[in-house]
């Protein structure tokens, strides 16, 4: 799909993105959830980033989203696309509370997670057809993050800005390492000068080694190399 065609799927389902965008100016005086209130830049920024995937996603697929904070790019993929089940995880009980409000709210079914990734993976692992994530780390953390819960045969979307040649090649290993395989950049340019955006898909294509992802922050403090 073209930038007209998602912004279309917006527009289709404006009355529940009105009130998601709402609930989130109203909550962030409680809980910081987002930098962004303008309302074009929330619906740009926002709404319109997280669906950019959603070409990519299987029908009926499962889907979790590690470090969702107010629920990006899950809960904007699940107004556009109904058919697929998503499970946001985030490490912060305040962000889990609002997620269970907005999805209360817009009747949407979710299972929403008070969890490190690192925990989540303990139950969880390849669990789901596709991860995603946006704007939570550097790619060979985030992979460590979210390759052990997909399974073989499904999808890792990482969400970046710009140019990320320099943090492909610097995530080479770790891709490796934990099963991955790179299968495709997909490079978009949003509206009105809001920017570049990199979809980096990674096919998983072996089971992760039950090591994976290591606990006490390692994945951040010593990423693989």
């Amino acid at each position: 799909m073209n930038i007209l065609d998602l912004q279309n799927l917006i527009f289709e389902k404006q009355k529940q993105f009105d009130t998601y965008y709402q609930e989130l100016l109203s909550y962030n005086d409680k809980v910081n959830l987002t930098a962004i209130l303008d309302k074009t830049d929330a619906y740009t920024k926002h709404f319109l980033d997280s669906i950019l995937a959603i070409d990519e996603i299987p029908m009926n697929a499962s889907l979790v989203d590690i470090g969702t904070g107010a629920g990006f790019p899950s809960l904007p993929i699940k107004i556009v696309r109904p058919d697929i089940k998503i499970t946001m995880v985030d490490s912060l009980n305040k962000r889990v509370t609002f997620l269970n409000h907005i999805c209360s709210k817009l009747k949407i079914k979710s299972e929403n997670v008070h969890a490190r990734a690192e925990d989540f993976a303990k139950t969880k692992r390849e669990s789901f057809d596709v991860g995603v994530a946006r704007a939570v780390a550097k790619l060979n953390t985030l992979c460590e993050y979210i390759l052990p819960l997909v399974k073989v045969g499904g999808i890792m979307i990482a969400y970046k800005a710009g140019n990320i040649q320099e943090e492909l090649q610097m995530s080479e290993n770790a891709i490796k390492t934990l099963g991955g395989e790179v299968e495709k950049l997909i490079n978009i340019t949003l509206p009105n000068d809001y920017g570049e955006r990199t979809l980096v898909i990674i096919r998983k294509v072996r089971p992760t080694d039950k090591k994976y992802p290591r606990g006490k922050n390692l994945p951040k403090l010593e990423p693989i190399m």
